[in-house]
C-alpha cells in the first residue's frame, strides 16, 4: 500500500495456493480487509485450490466469512466452488484465477458464463495472442473489447508449467500445487538423456527453471491490448522485494496513463534484481525463444551480475566490479555447479578492486578465474526500502467529504456530512480568547492523512464565539471517520441453502450404473492402437504427437472392424487462432471426442460427437462434474488430485455414470510451453528454426535420484514431462466398483505392442474379475519392467 498499489491478495490458512507462506487468519481477515479499505485499496482473497467433496461444507463456511468480511474479490481455480459461491454469497465478486488455465478467449466466455467479474489469464500468451482477446464488434463475445476485464502477471516467479496444469509435485511427492503445496522441481537440477545417452550440455542443469519475469517495458503494450490490471508475484517473498517492484511498476503505469514514455533506470533494474532475481526477462510476452528463456544455470536467487573473477588470494578474490560493492553486501560465486553447495558471503572489506572475507567462510580453492559473481544483498537498499512503508502510510485514491458544522454556547458541537452526524460528548463554552474559527475547524478536522478521506467544503453554522478542547475536536474527526468507515462497509446478501440441497439438486441421478465394467486403452503410437485392436478394447482415445495422423488412427479402426470407437484427444492447451486443431479432428471422422481444454468445449458442444471430458479440467467435487455434464460432456475423468478416499466421496455424490477414472497411467508431470527439445537440442527460437528435434531423438530427464522420466511435444509444441515410474489404483479397483464406477481408462505411453498387450490384457482381466488388483501390480512389475507405483490412489490426508 505504501509504494503504490491499488489492490492486495492474500491467503487464509485453507483452499490457499500458497500454504506454505505465513497466511493472514480467519480472526485478523475482518481488520485485515478495513485497513485496506481506510486506505483506499481493495482486499482480494485467494481461494484457489481444488475444493474436495467432503471439504464442500467447510468451503461454504469460508465463502460466508469472506462475503462478512468485506472482501472485494474471491481468486477462485475450481469450477464447483464458483458454482457454491453463485448459490450461498451471489452478491461476492469472483475473479478466475490464472490456476484456471485461461488462455483463449473461449476461455473467458466459459469464465463470464459462470459468473465471473475479472479473468487473470495464463502467463504464457504473448502481446499479439492478447491482442485477439479483444474481439471485433461482429463476433460472439458480448462487448467489443472481451468477454471480461482481463489481468495479467507483470512480475515475479515464472512457473515452467502452466498454472492448473501441473501435477509433478502431486505425482513426485504426493504434495498438490492445485492444493498449494507446490514442491518446486522445475528449480532442480536434470541432465538430458538423448537416444539413450546423457548428452554433455556444460554448465547448464537447471534445464526447467525459467528467468523470472519483468514486463516492465511492456506495460503500455499491454495497456493498448486490453489489459486492466497489472499482477505482482510476491509469494514468500520480503516486504523489501514488495516495495521495490510496487515503486518501479507505480511509475511505469502511471507514465503509460499519462501517455508519457518510461524507460526504468539504471537504478530501478538493480532495485528489481537485488530484492530477488533469477534473471529478469519478458517471458512470453514476445512469444516463445528457447534460447533465452531458461538460461539453465541456477535455480535460485541470484541478484545483479557483479563481473567475473580476475585473481583468487587467500582471503580475497579481485575483479572489476559492475556494481557498486561495500563492506557488508552479500556476494554468491556462481561456479557452475550445484547451487546447493556454492560458496559465498558477506564482504569484509574492498580495497579497490579486491573483495576480502572472513577466510573461514569460503573456500576459495573451489574458486576460479573466469567464475561470475553475483550481488545478492544490499543492506543499505533493504534500509531505504523498509523506510517506505515503516511510516504514515498515505492513501493513493482519496475521498472528498464535505462538512456542516454547527452548535452554540451549550449545546454539542455538531459535524454533519450527508446523512452521517457525529456530536462532541461535552457543550461548547462561550470563548473568552481563541475562538473556533474556520480555519482552526479545517486545521484540525482536515487531519484525514491515514484514512481515504480528504476534507471538501467547510461550512460553519456555529452560533457566536466558543470553543471545544483540541483533543475532543481530534476525538470528533475519529468518530467521524469511523461513521464514514461503517457506512461504506459492505452489507452482501446471503442464502441459507446448505451444500447438501445444492448438490442433491445439481447431481440427481437420470440413471443407476451399468453391470459391466468398461475398460478404455489411450494409445500414443499405432503399434499401442494395434495392441488396443487385437485385445478387442471397446474404446479407444488416440492422443499423438502430430495431430494430422488422427485420420490415419480412424482409418485403422475402421479397418479391423471389430466394434472398437475412437475419440481422438484434442490438445491439453488452446491459444486463440489454434481452432485448427479442433477442425482437423472434426475433419478425421471419430467417434467421439475427448476433451482437455476450455476452448475445445465451446467449439466442439452441441455437435453431434459425443464428449468426454479429460483431467485437465480439474473436476474434484460433484458441482465442478455438475457443469462440464451441463455443457454436453457425457462423462468427465476423476481429477488427478483425489486419494482414493475422496474418489469415493465424489462417487456417492454424483451419479458414478458421470466420471470416469484412470486407472493405470504414468502422470504428466509438467506441461509447458517452454520446448527442452529446441532450448537445448537446437540453437533455434522457436518451432520455425528448430529444426523439429522433438522428430528425431528420444528424450528423457534424468532427476537427482536417477529416474529417466520421458519428454514429449505435442502438436503446438508444447512439452509434457511424464513420470518414469507408472501408478496403478488396481488394488482399489473391488472398492470403486462397489460404489458404482462402470468407466475406467488405461494410458500407455512407450510401450511397444507386447508391452501394450500385456497391460491391456492385465486390465482386462482384473475388469473380468480373473486377476485381482495386488496380483495385478506384481505380475505387471514382473512381466514388463514397468515399476508400479500406488501414487495418489494412496490414502493420505487431504
Amino acid at each position: 500500500m505504501a509504494n503504490g498499489a491499488d489492490a492486495v491478495y492474500f491467503g487464509l490458512p485453507r483452499f490457499n495456493a500458497r500454504l506454505r507462506a505465513h497466511n493472514f487468519t480467519e480472526a485478523e481477515l475482518p481488520e485485515v480487509v478495513a485497513f485496506c479499505h481506510r486506505h483506499g485499496v481493495k482486499a482480494y482473497v485467494a481461494f484457489n485450490t481444488l475444493v474436495f467433496t467432503g471439504e464442500m461444507p467447510d468451503a461454504a463456511e469460508y465463502l460466508r466469512l469472506l462475503s462478512r468480511a468485506g472482501v472485494d474479490a474471491l481468486i477462485v481455480q475450481d469450477v464447483g466452488l464458483i458454482r457454491l459461491a453463485r448459490e450461498i454469497v451471489p452478491e461476492l465478486p469472483i475473479h478466475a484465477s490464472t490456476q484456471m488455465t485461461i488462455t483463449s478467449p473461449e476461455g473467458v466466455e466459459f469464465a463470464h458464463d459462470l459468473g465471473i467479474e475479472r479473468a487473470v489469464l495464463a502467463r504464457e500468451l504473448s502481446l499479439r495472442e492478447l491482442e485477439k482477446f479483444r474481439a471485433a464488434p461482429d463476433s460472439e463475445f458480448r462487448t467489443p473489447n472481451s468477454a471480461l476485464p482481463l489481468e495479467v502477471f507483470v512480475h515475479g516467479a515464472l512457473c515452467v508449467a502452466y498454472s492448473g496444469q501441473c501435477l509433478t509435485s502431486e505425482s513426485l511427492g504426493q504434495r498438490s500445487a492445485n492444493r498449494g503445496e507446490c514442491a518446486q522441481a522445475c528449480r532442480m537440477p536434470y541432465e538430458l538423456v538423448v537416444d539413450g545417452a546423457v548428452r554433455d550440455l556444460g554448465d547448464k542443469r537447471y534445464l526447467l527453471s525459467p528467468q523470472d519475469l519483468a514486463a516492465v517495458n511492456e506495460i503500455p503494450a499491454l495497456i493498448e491490448a486490453g489489459v486492466i490490471s497489472f499482477k505482482i508475484e510476491g509469494r514468500l517473498k520480503s516486504p523489501e522485494y514488495v516495495s521495490a517492484v510496487c515503486q518501479v511498476y507505480r511509475k511505469a503505469i502511471d507514465a503509460a496513463l499519462a501517455e508519457r514514455e518510461f524507460r526504468p533506470s539504471a537504478a530501478d533494474r538493480y532495485q528489481l534484481e537485488m530484492t530477488f532475481s533469477r534473471g529478469l526477462y519478458s517471458g512470453w510476452m514476445h512469444g516463445v525463444n528457447h534460447q533465452e528463456l531458461v538460461s539453465a544455470r541456477f535455480g535460485k536467487k541470484r541478484g545483479a551480475f557483479a563481473g567475473r573473477i580476475a585473481r583468487i588470494g587467500r582471503d580475497f578474490v579481485e575483479f572489476a566490479p559492475q556494481v557498486p560493492l561495500k563492506a557488508g553486501d552479500g556476494v554468491v560465486f556462481d561456479t557452475g555447479g550445484d547451487t546447493n553447495a556454492e560458496q559465498g558471503g558477506r564482504i569484509f572489506q574492498v580495497k579497490g578492486q579486491r573483495l576480502f572475507f572472513q577466510h573461514d567462510h569460503i573456500d576459495f580453492s573451489r574458486l576460479k578465474a573466469g567464475d561470475r559473481v553475483w550481488k545478492t544483498d544490499d543492506p543499505e537498499l533493504d534500509k531505504r526500502l523498509r523506510q517506505s512503508f515503516t511510516g504514515r502510510i498515505e492513501s493513493r485514491h482519496r475521498e472528498r467529504v464535505d462538512l456542516a458544522v454547527s452548535g452554540r454556547t451549550g449545546e454539542p458541537l455538531t459535524l454533519r456530512s450527508g446523512a452521517i452526524t457525529v456530536q462532541s460528548t461535552m457543550p461548547l463554552q462561550t470563548a473568552r480568547t481563541a475562538p473556533l474559527t474556520l480555519e482552526k475547524l479545517r486545521e484540525h478536522l482536515g487531519r484525514l492523512g491515514d484514512s481515504v478521506y480528504e476534507l471538501g467544503e467547510l461550512h460553519s453554522e456555529i452560533d457566536g464565539e466558543v470553543i471545544l478542547p483540541i483533543g475532543e475536536l481530534n476525538r470528533l474527526r475519529r468518530e467521524l471517520v469511523f461513521q464514514l468507515d461503517a457506512a461504506h462497509a459492505v452489507s452482501r446478501r446471503e442464502e441459507a441453502t446448505s451444500v447438501e440441497s445444492i448438490v442433491a439438486r445439481e447431481c440427481r441421478a437420470a440413471t443407476g450404473p451399468r453391470e459391466e465394467a468398461t475398460l478404455r486403452v489411450l494409445c500414443r503410437s499405432m503399434e499401442q492402437l494395434d495392441a488396443a485392436l487385437e485385445n478387442n478394447v471397446a474404446e479407444v482415445y488416440v492422443d499423438f504427437e502430430d495431430i494430422r495422423r488422427g485420420k490415419d488412427a480412424v482409418a485403422r479402426v475402421r479397418q479391423a472392424a471389430n466394434g472398437t470407437r475412437i475419440f481422438l484427444a484434442t490438445p491439453r492447451i488452446q491459444k486463440a487462432g489454434e481452432q485448427g486443431f479442433f477442425k482437423l479432428i472434426e475433419n478425421a471422422a471419430p467417434d467421439g471426442v475427448l476433451i482437455r481444454n476450455l476452448g475445445a468445449i465451446a467449439h466442439f458442444a452441441g455437435g453431434p460427437l459425443p464428449l468426454v471430458g479429460d483431467f485437465s479440467l480439474n473436476v474434484a467435487n460433484p458441482l465442478t462434474a455438475a457443469h462440464f455434464i451441463g455443457k454436453g460432456l457425457q462423462r468427465v475423468t476423476v481429477s488427478y488430485d483425489l486419494n482414493i478416499e475422496q474418489v469415493l466421496d465424489l462417487l456417492q455424490a454424483a451419479p458414478p455414470a458421470w466420471f470416469e477414472l484412470t486407472i493405470h497411467q504414468h502422470m504428466p508431470m509438467f506441461h509447458m510451453e517452454h520446448c527442452v527439445f529446441a532450448g537445448f537440442l537446437s540453437k533455434g527460437k522457436s518451432f520455425l528454426d528448430c529444426g523439429r528435434p522433438c522428430e528425431k531423438h528420444r528424450v528423457h530427464l534424468r532427476d537427482r535420484v536417477g529416474m529417466e522420466h520421458p519428454l514429449r511435444a505435442d502438436v503446438g509444441c508444447r512439452n509434457t514431462l511424464f513420470n518414469a515410474v507408472p501408478q496403478t489404483g488396481a488394488r482399489f479397483f473391488e472398492q470403486l466398483a462397489a460404489a458404482g464406477l462402470r468407466d475406467y481408462r488405461i494410458e500407455l505411453l512407450e510401450e511397444d505392442f507386447e508391452q501394450s498387450r500385456r497391460v491391456i490384457r492385465a486390465y482386462q482381466e482384473l475388469l473380468s474379475g480373473e486377476q485381482r488388483g495386488e496380483d495385478l501390480s506384481r505380475t505387471l512389475q514382473a512381466q514388463s519392467q514397468l515399476g508400479v507405483t500406488r501414487g495418489t490412489f494412496e490414502n493420505r490426508g487431504a
